[in-house]
């Protein structure tokens, strides 16, 4: 069930528009610029995501803070955790 969930957790972020980065940034305590939101955007859709390992979320926060910088690499993982805290799905990511 667990791979199931996890697939549908991918299919959703790859989803995200902008305004929903905005928007969440917003409901947990931060902001991001139209660009930042634009870059992080750009970045989930066009790359392979291996959002359920340690390893994967490092490289990929990387790569994210390369595209934009540190700062906004910052809040995209401060906003991936809460959003996956909110949702209770933490035993799905290593």
């Amino acid at each position: 069930m667990s791979k199931f969930i996890q697939e549908l957790i991918l299919m959703k972020v790859k989803q995200l528009k902008k305004r929903d980065l905005i928007h969440y940034g917003n409901t947990y305590g931060f902001s991001l610029t139209d660009q930042e939101a634009s870059q992080i955007i750009h970045y989930i859709q066009t790359q392979p995501l291996d959002l359920f390992s340690i390893q994967g979320r490092k490289n990929m926060l990387r790569e994210l803070a390369a595209i934009t910088n540190e700062q906004t690499a910052a809040k995209a993982e401060r906003l991936f955790y809460e959003i996956v805290q909110s949702y209770g799905v933490e035993s799905l990511f290593e």
